[in-house]
C-alpha cells in the first residue's frame, strides 16, 4: 500500500518539506518510491528506508521521515 510521507528539503533557506509516496514495510520503517521530481532536493531519497514519526507542522499533523535505516534492521 502507498502511503505519502513527508522528506526535510535540506537545501532550503526556510524549513520545507516534501511529500513523497511510500510503501510501509514494518512498525514505522517506510521505503520511498517516488520523490515527485525532488529526487535531488529531499533528505532521504527514492529506494531508501527510513524510519518516521508524525510530526505537528504548520498544515497539521503529518508523517515524516526523521532518519535512514539499514535492510538489517539498524539505523545509521
Amino acid at each position: 500500500m502507498v502511503e505519502t510521507i513527508y522528506v526535510y528539503l535540506p537545501r532550503e533557506a526556510v524549513h520545507v518539506w516534501a511529500p513523497v509516496d511510500a510503501e510501509h514495510v514494518r512498525d514505522h520503517i517506510y521505503r520511498i518510491i517516488d520523490c515527485r521530481g525532488e529526487d535531488d532536493s529531499v533528505q532521504f531519497g527514492k529506494g531508501e528506508l527510513v524510519r518516521c514519526r508524525r510530526q505537528r507542522l504548520h498544515e497539521g499533523e503529518f508523517l515524516t521521515a526523521y532518519e535512514q535505516w539499514t535492510s538489517n534492521g539498524q539505523g545509521p
